[in-house]
């Protein structure tokens, strides 16, 4: 007799169908058990409001975790980036697979990079984080842009650029990548220009924490230093008191790494890393003013070392002024 099918809870969309279904092939692979994807839709996937009016914390996430307490699904797969930074004590995340990459990309008419942008030009995205950084670098490099909140799937925003109603959008690289659109960027944006929204790049595996036996097989498909670099990020924004729709970006990285991985050699996995670098920022979302500063210390052993990581450099960004840059505070 063939092992009953696991259940994976999934949103409905095109990216995070693509991203469920690699992950129910791993799951499958690690379990020996088949794996089927059971849609989920949410309420930030109904919503037509803006994220940052909706509250942006948890709007993809709840219908998947309710699911989960009901037992209609055993596990569930989130972008980290959408997962409040409070953890219930019922659910745990099993695994934090290796990161992709972290990068947000430009979506240009023209085939334009985004410092080649015409004057004026319209630039569209959904992120108050994105738009602080794009303003505050376009302010510093004499580049005149308008950043234009919107909403929508991968189609939906790439569509404003096609039919012309914007002159470019910005994107994570990963969700691109994953549904195998990543040739459609015309720029990607160095994380010294843009720093990514914390958690980015990143899958979150999760199941309840009294389903043992499955919670340790997922575990095998768990990355440490992607778990403790998004850790460390996600203390960071914990520590800001800041939901995931406020401006604040964060990574962390092994620098000896990073430079090899944002040109697209992924084969520098031999190096061995000591050190972990982690950077914040915050700012309004015109970029008029933004606190940006950044750490180095031993790499986190523990989800604690992580915690502690990530709580110091927000307690320093607090005392430049960060708090009075964050609007409403999330509650």
């Amino acid at each position: 007799m063939t092992e009953k099918a696991l259940r994976l809870g999934t949103r409905r969309s095109k990216l995070a169908m693509a991203q469920s279904g690699q992950v129910a092939d791993a799951v499958s692979q690690v379990t020996g058990r088949p794996v089927e994807l059971v849609e989920i839709t949410t309420y930030g996937d109904t919503s037509r409001e803006h994220l940052a009016q909706i509250g942006g914390t948890g709007v993809f996430v709840a219908a998947l975790r309710e699911a989960l307490a009901r037992g209609e699904v055993d596990f569930a797969v989130h972008s980290l980036k959408d997962l409040p930074t409070a953890q219930p004590d019922e659910l745990l995340l099993a695994a934090i697979p290796r990161r992709e990459d972290p990068r947000d990309v430009v979506v240009a008419r023209d085939a334009l990079k985004f410092a080649d942008l015409p004057r004026g030009a319209r630039v569209g995205t959904g992120a108050p984080r994105r738009m602080a950084q794009l303003n505050a670098y376009a302010r510093a490099h004499g580049l005149d842009i308008e950043t234009v909140p919107i909403r929508g799937n991968v189609d939906t925003r790439i569509g404003y650029v096609r039919s012309g109603e914007l002159d470019a959008v910005v994107l994570a690289a990963a969700g691109l990548n994953r549904i195998g659109r990543i040739d459609e960027a015309t720029d990607f944006l160095s994380v010294d220009t843009v720093l990514p929204a914390p958690g980015q790049g990143a899958l979150a595996i999760e199941c309840t924490a009294a389903n043992a036996d499955l919670a340790a097989a997922l575990a095998e498909l768990d990355d440490p230093f992607t778990r403790a670099a998004v850790t460390a990020e996600r203390s960071l924004l914990a520590a800001l008191e800041a939901g995931c729709s406020a401006p604040v970006g964060a990574l962390a990285d092994l620098p000896p790494l990073s430079a090899p991985l944002e040109r697209g050699d992924s084969h520098a996995d031999g190096q061995i890393v000591k050190e972990m670098r982690l950077r914040g920022v915050v700012g309004t979302t015109d970029g008029s003013t933004l606190v940006q500063l950044s750490t180095t210390g031993p790499v986190p052993l523990t989800h604690d070392e992580a915690m502690a990581f990530g709580r110091e450099l927000a307690t320093e960004m607090l005392a430049q002024g960060a708090a009075g840059l964050m609007g409403e505070r999330a509650h």
